[in-house]
């Protein structure tokens, strides 16, 4: 069981890891791109506003990279904390002792899963990286239905 808790804990420290790097390496796309055009120069102002320049896709296309890697990272953290002694799933494993204090934890992961994934897209839809407004509502709210379908001790 050690192992596993281990495993588990230096799972969760890699991927944030992997997200951080991934969120900088969407700055440096951001930073290398800084001499180009970020907006098209030809066609009507909507569809400027809507069809950004090529280095403004390429800042998008990475930034979805590190916006997913976020995101499984969150959604990962969720799952191991709720596996001690909240969620009694089969392909968990034994939970471990029942957590009293995790009652409103479902419910609150959920709420936090979906009110990221609004402020994340929100952010995104503001700074015109159309991609990951997409890759922000589907993965987060999936994720929330996700953990919103465990079984928990206080569901009995």
């Amino acid at each position: 069981m050690g192992v596993a808790i281990l495993f588990f804990g230096l799972a969760c420290l890699v991927g944030w890891a992997m997200a951080l790097v991934g969120l900088g390496y969407a700055v440096s796309v951001l930073w290398r791109g800084r001499g180009q055009r970020w907006v098209r120069v030809d066609g009507s102002p909507f569809a400027r506003l809507l069809l950004p320049a090529p280095a403004y896709l390429r800042f998008d296309r990475a930034l979805v990279v590190g916006a997913l890697l976020a995101d499984l990272w969150l959604v990962s953290a969720v799952v191991v904390l709720g596996s001690d002694g909240i969620f009694t799933e089969e392909w968990m494993g034994y939970p471990g002792m029942m957590d009293p204090a995790g009652q409103g934890y479902q419910a609150e992961v959920v709420g936090l899963l979906r009110s990221a994934a609004w402020w994340s897209a929100a952010a995104a839809v503001l700074g015109r990286c159309w991609t990951t407004a997409v890759v922000q509502l589907s993965v987060l709210p999936l994720s929330a239905l996700w953990v919103a379908s465990f079984d928990t001790y206080y569901a009995q």
